[in-house]
Parts: structure tokens; sequence; C-alpha cells
């Protein structure tokens, strides 16, 4: 079995005072049996991973591919391993869309978060043209292979994958579980024929895009969504528990 997965993407978002509300809140509420984690902005990851309940896992929302040097304004990986964070997104739409992310740059990146022990949640996924004109299972299948290229895997259980048509991220609209559950089985099918379908079955896949406590419960019954990738339901620490509990 796949232990489930609720991951926060709270962007750019929060202060310094609310995180530290939000830690003390979720505290005693979130089960154990979730791997619950939350996705902050840089600055508050040290202060997250020093008040966070045990059982409350802490990521970054990206890093470089270089461990060190002149990159202004970049975060290295190993200033998230000194921070405590087990977990870095990687190619989130907006960092492929506003910063001009490639596959081959997060390919990169995926390969040096698993070289430092940093678990990757990639982002793949649509924007809506791509899904009417029909190629979305096309494109899927060329940012995976592209962003696992030379990718060894000793422990799938260290790699997850969300899947996020961009169509729905931040707009309300939400992907209904059936086409969601479609997107995430191609995508282990994918896994299974670059690696082995041993491999693909501990991978984790998550749904992510306008995920809410209203359709979490219907996107967890489906044996290939294995969790959710929350932005804006993940910002309250009353939600983000409920999300929790509901996704067991």
């Amino acid at each position: 079995m796949r232990k489930p997965i609720l991951a926060g993407n709270w962007k750019m978002n929060k202060t310094r005072d609310e995180i530290i509300h939000f830690s003390l809140f979720v505290t005693n509420r979130i089960p154990d049996s979730v791997e619950c984690i939350v996705c902050a902005p840089y600055i508050y990851l040290r202060d997250l991973v020093k008040r966070s309940p045990d059982h409350l896992h802490v990521g970054a929302q990206n890093m470089h591919e270089k461990d060190f040097g002149a990159y202004t304004g970049e975060i290295s990986p190993l200033m998230l391993k000194d921070t405590g964070v087990e977990y870095v997104i990687l190619g989130h739409s907006e960092r492929r869309e506003y910063f001009n992310e490639t596959d081959e740059k997060i390919n990169l990146k995926i390969k040096k978060a698993l070289e430092l022990d940093l678990k990757p949640i990639l982002c793949v996924g649509e924007k809506l043209d791509v899904r009417e004109a029909g190629k979305t299972n096309e494109l899927l299948e060329s940012q995976i292979t592209k962003d696992f290229e030379g990718v060894v895997i000793d422990d799938p259980k260290n790699i997850i994958i969300a899947y996020e048509p961009i169509w729905a991220i931040g707009t309300g609209k939400s992907a209904d579980a059936d086409t969601a559950e479609a997107a995430c089985g191609f995508i282990r099918k994918v896994l299974e024929k670059i690696y082995s379908k041993d491999i693909s079955e501990q991978i984790r896949i998550l749904y992510g895009g306008s995920v809410s406590l209203s359709n979490i419960e219907e996107l967890m019954k489906k044996p290939d969504i294995d969790g959710g990738l929350v932005g804006g339901a993940s910002l309250e620490p009353e939600s983000f528990v409920q999300l929790c509990q509901k996704a067991i």
C-alpha cells in the first residue's frame, strides 16, 4: 500500500506570525496515517522545521540545480538541506511558464535533489489547448521521459509526481475524479515503461488543481491517485487539517 499524501503549496503567501499560528494549530490534529506536507517560502522554512510537529513534513517550492555559485537570488539544495526540509517541489507550471524552466533544467534538479536525499515532488500537466487537442497523454509522456532521463531511482517511495492540469490551477475548475484518474494512471504506465512495474507501483502520484474539501474524498477513492497537491485550500490551518483527515 502506498501511503497517502496531502501536500500544501503555499506559493508566495503568509507571514512569519501566520506560519507560527499554523504550526501550533495543526499540532495533534493531523493524522499520522497521511503524509502531511507544507511547502513554504524559503525564508520561513527553518521556522517551520523547528516548530512543526514530527508528522508535519516541510518542503521547499523550488531550488537551483547547483550546490553553490554566482547565481544571485537563487537557493541551493545544500541551503535547503541545512534548513532541515525533506521535500522540494520541482517543475511547477508557474516555474515552467513564468521563469522559463525547461524539462532539461528540471531533470538536473531532480538528479541533484536525489543525490542530496531531498525528495522531489515533480509537477507535470497540460494547458487547456493541449487537452482540447487530445494531446494530454503525449505531453505527459514527453515531460516525464525528459524529466527522468538518466535518473536512477534507488527508493521509489522518495519520488512523488503531481499531475496538475494547468487549466485547473487556481481557477476554481477541477478535473473530475475520472479525468484525474485517467491521467494519473497513464503517468504510472509511462513510469513502468521507463523503469519497471514494481517501481511504478511504488511511486506516489498526486492530483493538483483546485483540490478542496468538496472533492478530496472522491479523488482519493481512485486507485492511481495517492493524494493531493493543494494550493489555496492549504493556506488556512483549519481546512488543511480537514483535508489531511479526508485524505486517509
